[in-house]
């Protein structure tokens, strides 16, 4: 009788926990494996969430809830994986046997995650990855914040704070296993690093937490009370910086600035509005852009991108209001015609005329009134187009632009008649990023696509014989594509020693260009040349050309990468000739429209839109060649 009191007490244990945890977690079904019971139930989403112990996880899957609670019909299935890669892997596992629709990951470990990941996105379940992005692009949607912008912020407002006399700025440091701390601090340096009458004194907590912070700051009393500035890189470390700030009477000394900006009372937003905080920088969470995009998803909706990076805001006491009415704007698209002004580069490609037909016909299907102009290569004539745009009173203004440089003026007429502005293809650099003079970017990532190039050329050029020599054809000197490419190849070139580059010169992203580049090298040198990378395709076939015209065997003598993938370039690989081309995706017009609607509808845009993009050789080259649309 007494053991079968033990076990009954036990069963009840049991079922507390259970209950617990549903509630703790959301689980709003009952799993089984042939999937639970959907009674009432479209989609079940299922969400493998990293840890349950930083703060802004717990945040996600607050909004993450909040925001399938405005879907009857869509349910969540919540797992923490405690920070082991091993229960994440186990997590999933469940998660697929209770029968999902689409899983929500934030990977403990981007690397070790990314196999399962393309696992479950290969059986044909679609996977949003949030947070920390794996390498390649076998998911269906990445989403997170870039937090070296993130401290990048930070830095710069501290610095404008401090003004040309600078000085004393502590920066506390937290768990050295902090992706996003680290990535953050990076950021905040950067920064701060031209500014040398700016004094930073580093102070190391062990620990992401309000109590070390507290702790740190009572202890190092006789640095703060130095110091004009603390800069502390979470809600939740600023916090405790508060309180102890108050208790050592030096409320009214020390500014205090942090990132995160959440909603909630002692968050970001709230101690700025209390005067606590300085400013802080926001870190959106992402829970509500996944489960918009996973509707869009699991309804086969057309525009969904393969990236989202999202924007983060500065708040201060000035601006908190409008910041706020942004983040609690209510969305609707009410269907109406948009009127779009276009300011296309030019029409230098195949790769370029696809792009602009791709456009052409997603605004008929997205109810976009478009006003195309071609500049032909022209800076002035894109600013020609977009002051007529302004005048022609247009809702939204698009540009692709043919240079980084130089957009300033202009685009500050562009806001200044309240017009929003979204990059396209290519972005630009501007003086004052908190200008906010553009809504968006929407295109390819280039640095990935330099990076890639040079992975293939690590994976697939042997360097047994020696070193390999590099020619390095480049686009439009300025062009984003041009620097952000050339940067993501030499990051990688940068970790093997064995490949060098030789040449480089700018061939201008045509045909001809790519030839004299090849014939201005060895009217001056014998080709010694292992390996081309050419910026775009247009420029590898016009060096093929050039090489067989000089007895020079393409692929033979010497390998060629090339980036965009046009149907060109699948044909010289299947005649052998081109070696690789990195796909940049010109058929973009579905998710620029969807963005265009979304901004149409107040829907708070990302920092970047990336488009899904894909690498190709000889080996697949004639199994894809008969799909290729550009």
């Amino acid at each position: 009788m007494e053991k079968g009191k033990k076990n009954y007490t036990k069963l009840i244990l049991l079922l507390v926990i259970m209950a617990m945890t549903i509630a703790i977690y959301g689980c709003h079904v009952s799993p089984s494996k042939d999937g639970g019971s959907r009674e009432g139930v479209a989609s079940i989403i299922g969400v493998s969430q990293a840890n349950m112990r930083e703060e802004w996880r717990i945040a996600l899957i607050n909004e993450l809830r909040a925001e399938t609670e405005k879907s009857p019909d869509i349910q969540v299935i919540t797992t923490d994986a405690t920070g082991s890669v091993d229960k994440q892997l186990q997590d999933i596992d469940n998660l697929i046997g209770y029968g999902i629709d689409l899983l929500i990951i934030s990977p403990c470990d981007e690397v070790e995650m990314g196999d399962k990941i393309k696992e479950v996105y290969d059986s044909g379940i679609p996977v949003i990855v949030m947070d920390r992005a794996v390498e390649g692009f076998d998911y269906t949607l990445y989403i997170g914040p870039d937090n070296e912008v993130i401290g990048q912020q930070a830095g710069s407002y501290i610095a404008g704070l401090l003004g040309d006399k600078g000085g004393n700025v502590v920066e506390l440091s937290g768990s050295p296993t902090s992706i996003q701390g680290s990535e953050r601090l990076l950021g905040f340096r950067d920064a701060i690093r031209d500014y040398p009458d700016i004094n930073v004194k580093k102070l190391y907590l062990g620990a992401e937490s309000k109590d070390a912070s507290y702790d740190m700051i009572i202890a190092a009393k006789s640095i703060i009370e130095k110091s004009d500035v603390i800069f502390a890189y979470s809600d939740n470390m600023a916090l405790g910086v508060c309180d102890a700030v108050r208790d050592l009477g030096l409320e009214d000394k020390v500014m205090i600035v942090d990132c995160d900006g959440f909603k909630g009372a002692d968050e970001g937003i709230d101690l700025v509005s209390k005067g606590r905080l300085k400013a802080t920088v926001s870190c959106p969470i992402g829970g509500k852009e996944a489960i918009d995009y996973a509707l869009s998803i699991l309804h086969k909706e057309s525009g969904v991108p393969k990236q989202v990076i999202l924007r983060s805001y500065l708040i201060t006491a000035e601006n908190i209001d409008e910041n706020l009415s942004l983040m609690n704007a209510a969305v609707a698209d009410d269907g109406e015609t948009i009127k779009v002004g276009y300011s296309q580069v030019g029409q230098e490609s195949n790769w370029r005329l696809a792009n602009t037909r791709s456009i052409e016909e997603a605004a008929k299907v997205f109810n976009i009134d478009l006003h195309m102009e071609i500049a032909d290569q022209s800076q002035e004539r894109q600013f020609e187009a977009i002051r007529g745009f302004i005048e022609e009173g247009v809702d939204v203004i698009v540009v692709s632009p043919v240079v980084e440089t130089g957009w300033d003026e202009v685009l500050r007429e562009a806001k200044a008649a309240g017009i929003p502005v979204i990059m396209s293809d290519r972005n630009v650099s501007v003086e004052d990023r908190e200008e906010n003079l553009t809504t968006t970017y929407l295109g390819a990532d280039f640095m990935e696509e330099g990076r890639r190039a040079m992975r293939w050329i690590r994976d697939n050029v042997k360097t047994d014989d020696g070193k390999k020599a590099i020619m390095e054809i480049m686009g439009n000197e300025g062009a984003s594509p041009t620097e952000e490419r050339g940067k993501g190849f030499r990051e990688i070139l940068a970790d093997n020693p064995s490949y060098y580059i030789a040449y480089s010169s700018h061939g201008d992203f045509t045909f001809e260009g790519g030839r004299r580049v090849v014939r201005e090298y060895l009217e001056k040198n014998e080709w010694d040349i292992d390996i081309i990378f050419a910026q775009n395709d247009d420029m590898a076939l016009g060096a093929i050309e050039e090489l067989k015209a000089h007895g020079i065997k393409p692929d033979e003598d010497v390998k060629i990468v090339s980036v965009d993938a046009t149907k060109d370039a699948f044909e010289a690989m299947v005649k052998g000739e081109l070696s690789c081309a990195v796909e940049c995706n010109p058929v973009i017009g579905d998710q620029l429209m969807k963005a265009i609607r979304d901004l149409h509808c107040h829907k708070q845009m990302p920092f970047r839109i990336i488009t899904e993009e894909k690498v190709y050789d000889q080996l697949i080259a004639e199994d894809y060649i008969s799909k290729r649309i550009y």
